[in-house]
């Protein structure tokens, strides 16, 4: 390349089947198209089921990841997602309409949405905690 620029391009993509389901991906490649097709193949490969309750999430949690730190509650009917950037882009994906979020610590979109998963992985219903008290 003149003047020694080698541009390499990365993509953070999100992926859910709007019942339930999500994966985050990334992709790094010489071309756009390439970066995205690969976060794309790897979010797909890395879906999980989240623990839902109707429209919004069974309690509050906080989640965790490198520096980010994402706080999920619960929010009444057609309260609508409370949540900006990658935040709203996995509740999004995921199914969630009643949510409200606050997002602390890092900036990092990455570190925003692993946390955000992790967050997400943490939720129990009901069900699951009374099985595991008894």
């Amino acid at each position: 390349m003149k003047g020694g620029r080698r541009f390499n391009f990365a993509a953070l993509i999100v992926a859910g089947d709007g019942k339930g389901r999500v994966g985050v991906g990334y992709g790094k490649a010489k071309e756009v198209p390439d970066a995205i097709r690969k976060g794309t193949d790897r979010a797909h490969r890395a879906l999980v089921r989240v623990n839902l309750r109707g429209n919004t999430i069974p309690h509050e949690v906080i989640g965790h990841a490198d520096g980010g730190v994402v706080m999920l509650r619960p929010a009444a009917p057609g309260t609508g997602l409370i949540a900006g950037g990658g935040v709203r882009a996995v509740l999004e994906v995921v199914g969630l309409k009643d949510v409200l979020s606050k997002s602390m610590g890092s900036n990092n979109p990455q570190a925003i949405v692993k946390a955000t998963m992790d967050g997400l992985s943490k939720l129990r219903t009901l069900e699951q905690i009374k099985n595991l008290r008894a």
